[in-house]
């Protein structure tokens, strides 16, 4: 049998988790039979089992093996109704989701497992972009974001901003506690991604006072303000900037003299370099100083690929193509993040319910949650990367798991994943 590691195996993370929610107050001090944690690890349940409905979680559970494997592996005491857990995780605070992320987050790093993740200088690369997950013209919240249509319809809908630690050679990557995009109490105008980038990266500072951060983005974050913040939480950052966005900024490279590098590697394809340090950002911000770096791929048969950033990274020849590198590595958040839960299974865009104030957000965070955990037992547990490989596919992994959810009893998470990872029938006598 493949070597567990207690901490970062499904058995350990999942009490993680537990022990954390289990400290979030019920908003309405109620004292009866389902408690505020049973709703939300029978939440994180259904995102973990990844169930396509609420109704075909409500069908399981009448099933005597998976209503009792819900209660023992997901340390459930009364699994509530779908209606009943809505009503429920609508009045939570999103925020206090927050600390389950930074327990997983540290077991990771006592593990020593972050310390692959480590880029330049000892910095780890953190990807911040938005996406969205609901949206309807009917269907809304006293926190969704609208937008008003020319023809007189509006749009309600909820984004989220996620923000990610990868490293261009690593496939799997590490979820952080994304910021739900949505009005707060009160608001009359909508929530933007520029603040809510504020909010998740003062928090970040404050959760992890010690890590250092390298944040990468698209263009739309090289401004001022965004570059001012990151510079004072004692980050570094490497940010697109486009030739549109920053015609000041590329006439003075333009008029500068510049560092030329290039190589050609192995397959022939051809990597091309301009550099300057300490150049003006733009002309209203001309006292901050950016260092700029363009770039060209062109491969053997002439396909060309044009980028460019600016970075409070010092950029020399020995550094410029590990630079690059980071920068291009910005688009796994996308790629390995939001591609994966909207297409592999986890359903993000799905709506599992609505709620009147934060249940859509509370879900989201719940389900980024979950992708944490089999984030983190993809780096870390052997025997969950056996049961991928066996599976072949995550939607293989997801349908075997319900499967032997429903026709067994398991006493614990080690059996379960040894059964699918080498393909055992469970001893049911």
């Amino acid at each position: 049998m493949k070597k567990i590691r207690k901490y970062l195996s499904a058995q350990g993370l999942i009490k993680a988790v537990y022990n954390n929610f289990k400290k979030i107050k019920d908003p309405q001090n109620r004292n009866g039979k389902i408690s505020i944690v049973d709703c939300l690890m029978s939440c994180f349940a259904i995102f973990s089992l990844k169930y396509p409905s609420l109704l075909q979680y409500e069908i399981e559970t009448q099933n005597p093996q998976s209503c009792e494997n819900i209660k023992k592996l997901y340390l459930v005491k009364n699994p509530p109704s779908d209606t009943y857990m809505r009503e429920r995780l609508d009045l939570i605070d999103p925020k206090l989701l927050r600390p389950a992320f930074k327990q997983i987050f540290s077991q990771i790093q006592r593990g020593k497992d972050l310390e692959a993740y480590q880029f330049i200088n000892g910095y780890h690369l953190i990807s911040i972009d938005g996406t969205g997950h609901f949206s309807s013209e009917k269907v809304h919240c006293e926190n969704c974001c609208k937008k008003n249509h020319k023809s007189g319809k509006t749009t309600y809908y909820h984004q989220m901003l996620g923000a990610v630690i990868v490293h261009p050679q690593k496939k799997q990557v590490i979820p952080l506690c994304p910021e739900p995009i949505q009005k707060e109490d009160g608001a009359t105008k909508n929530d933007c991604e520029r603040n809510a980038s504020k909010r998740l990266l003062e928090d970040l500072r404050r959760e992890h006072p010690h890590l250092k951060i390298m944040i990468i983005e698209d263009g739309l974050a090289s401004n001022a303000p965004h570059i001012k913040l990151i510079e004072k939480l004692s980050m570094k950052y490497i940010i697109g900037a486009k030739p549109k966005d920053h015609e000041y900024l590329f006439d003075w490279i333009k008029h500068s003299e510049k560092t030329e590098f290039d190589y050609v590697d192995e397959k022939e394809t051809h990597h091309k370099f301009n550099f300057v340090n300490e150049v003006p950002l733009n002309y209203e911000n001309s006292d901050l100083k950016v260092n700029f770096l363009e770039y060209w791929e062109v491969d053997k048969k002439g396909k060309t690929k044009h980028f460019s950033w600016v970075t409070n990274v010092k950029i020399t020849i020995n550094n410029v193509n590990k630079i690059m590198k980071g920068g291009r590595a910005r688009w796994k958040v996308e790629n390995e993040t939001f591609n994966t839960i909207k297409n592999q299974g986890y359903q993000f865009e799905h709506n599992f319910g609505h709620g009147k104030k934060n249940l859509c957000s509370v879900m989201g965070l719940i389900m980024m949650l979950v992708f944490l955990v089999d984030q983190t037992q993809l780096l870390c547990c052997k025997l969950f990367q056996h049961a991928r490989i066996t599976t072949r596919t995550f939607y293989g992994l997801w349908e075997r798991m319900r499967a032997m959810f429903e026709l067994f009893y398991f006493t614990n998470w080690e059996y379960f994943i040894y059964c699918i990872a080498y393909k055992e029938v469970p001893d049911t006598s």
